[in-house]
């Protein structure tokens, strides 16, 4: 497939243009092929030095990424820096970047993806994030640790919880990443249960003084889902075969 046509194509059902993120996120295509064209993906959550040695291991020429390979306004080609690119141009590998309109998507982001693994439909969203409305809303009836496992078996991920809420979770939250700080907006907004995936050291006791349940499912645990689900569309839209690179932090 045409590179471009691609490209254009998730621009669109991504909602690159509309979704604001944060000022030094790049979202979209970072690194063109010289080809042109796409044959096959890998997906990743982030675009460091070693997922690209497997992904050309792979023999791709796109690789789809939640974190891209630059966060910074500026930054010299030297070092890991550039080593990726001489690795990737030479390689003929492409890399697309996708960071808070993956997390937003309805059905294709990392929260929704969290949800269905956990066998629950969202209802709706109980955040805003610089305008968007996001998060997965879930009301339901469902023990806390059946809840834990479920987690645990979806990410194969160890999962820490502040068990400071009800132990039958009805109001349920996802927000993956590291939106722990959200802990408090959580809370406010009715949510007796919030799953994400890290949080700095003051969001546990937070959630302890608030009275709400707090499960931590690793940062890149609960970012794999996203960039699958995504991958996944484009083989069912555009039969372009791909795979997924685990390359975990435990973080």
């Amino acid at each position: 497939m045409n590179l471009a046509d691609l490209v254009s194509h998730l621009d669109t059902e991504l909602r690159i243009a509309e979704i604001p993120d944060y000022a030094n996120a790049y979202n979209g295509l970072q690194l063109e092929n010289a080809a042109g064209t796409v044959t096959r993906i890998v997906a990743a959550v982030d675009a460091t030095l070693p997922v690209m040695h497997k992904a050309v291991a792979a023999r791709a020429d796109l690789l789809i990424v939640h974190h891209g390979m630059f966060w910074n306004t500026a930054q010299p080609w030297t070092g890991p820096v550039f080593q990726k690119m001489k690795l990737a141009i030479e390689a003929g590998l492409a890399v697309y970047s996708c960071h808070l309109p993956l997390d937003f998507h309805p059905t294709l982001g990392n929260d929704a993806g969290v949800a269905r693994a956990l066998g629950l439909e969202p209802c709706g969203t109980f955040m805003k994030t610089k305008g968007t409305d996001n998060g997965a809303r879930i009301e339901t009836e469902i023990d806390r640790d059946e809840l834990v496992k479920r987690l645990q078996a979806a990410t194969g991920s160890r999962v820490h919880v502040c068990a400071a809420g009800p132990s039958i979770c009805r109001k349920i939250g996802i927000m993956t990443g590291g939106a722990g700080s959200e802990v408090a907006t959580a809370a406010k907004n009715g949510i007796d249960t919030f799953i994400t995936g890290e949080g700095p050291h003051w969001s546990y006791t937070l959630a302890e003084e608030l009275g709400i349940n707090l499960i931590y499912g690793g940062h890149y645990a609960t970012e794999t889902f996203g960039v699958k689900a995504l991958s996944a569309h484009i083989e069912a839209k555009f039969g372009i075969p791909w795979e997924f690179v685990d390359h975990p932090t435990g973080l």
